[in-house]
């Protein structure tokens, strides 16, 4: 589990730094600046050290330099702001993919019910974009602390309501399933 996280902090480093840095200053230009040094030295220093470097990170570099460079060309947050739904729309894209989510969970789950499964995961996939979409919609506006409360807390929030809807589902299922196999 703390690799999990690990590995998002470093895919998410740069919107991290963006946060804390308006966070402290209030200056959308200044975290914008900042943000993009914090790509670069990110990926510098994974390749100084020799780590390898996934497609997140390489997508993230180039969309943090793409649409910082804009915010700050033009002084305009939204392109900056945009950021987040895309990664969104991407992973929601690769949740398309049939039976994405069967290799995180448990056997248990995957022999009982892995017709439910993969309605799971295209649950996940619309969530990704209505999330995605609910950001760009966000970012619109131009407002900060409206931006800032939508991806510290409805993204967030919304992934982890939605985990818990799915454990839940999936328990209750699993154990209809076994109930009924054990009475049969």
């Amino acid at each position: 589990m703390k690799d999990v996280f690990a590995r998002l902090g470093a895919d998410f480093f740069s919107t991290i730094v963006f946060l804390a840095v308006y966070l402290a200053t209030d200056n959308v230009l200044l975290a914008t600046g900042v943000a993009i040094a914090g790509a670069v030295a990110q990926v510098i220093y994974s390749r100084v050290k020799g780590k390898p470097l996934g497609y997140m990170t390489y997508a993230s570099l180039a969309l943090v330099i793409v649409l910082g460079s804009a915010t700050l060309l033009t002084h305009d947050p939204r392109f900056v702001l945009a950021k987040p739904a895309i990664g969104h729309f991407a992973i929601g894209a690769i949740m398309l993919k049939r039976g994405w989510l069967l290799r995180y969970l448990p056997a248990i789950v995957t022999d009982n019910i892995p017709e439910y499964v993969t309605v799971a995961g295209y649950a996940w996939a619309a969530l990704m974009f209505v999330l995605g979409a609910g950001t760009i919609g966000v970012a619109m506006t131009g407002d900060m602390k409206l931006w800032t409360f939508y991806v510290t807390v409805v993204l967030v929030g919304a992934k982890v309501a939605a985990f818990a809807i799915q454990y839940v589902a999936f328990r209750l299922l699993i154990g209809s399933r076994l109930r009924a196999a054990a009475r049969a």
